[in-house]
């Protein structure tokens, strides 16, 4: 019998924080921007406009915060692989 019934599978995905970090902002900058809506509530114009810049920070953030994770998974190829339109077409000029 082996005594270890379990594998290493490394450390893991390093943006999968990250990216679940920015899904929360964005749902919580979206709730906050829900709630401070003008015409539901009439309000201080001061309340409401440290809601909408809260919720729109909030909001930029978490799309900064997967951008980044989405340009670190799909990154730019390696420097030295030709792109497919500067490979050329295979014929002599």
């Amino acid at each position: 019998m082996n005594p270890k019934s379990y594998e290493s599978h490394g450390a893991g995905d390093p943006t999968a924080v990250p990216a679940a970090l920015g899904l929360g902002l964005l749902a919580v900058g979206g709730w906050l921007l829900t709630t401070a809506r003008p015409w539901h509530k009439p309000g201080h114009p001061l309340t409401l406009g440290l809601g909408w810049t809260a919720s729109g920070a909030l909001l930029v953030f978490g799309l900064v915060l997967l951008a980044r994770c989405v340009r670190t998974v799909h990154g730019r190829p390696d420097a030295d692989v030709p792109a497919p339109t500067e490979a050329g077409t295979g014929t002599d000029d």
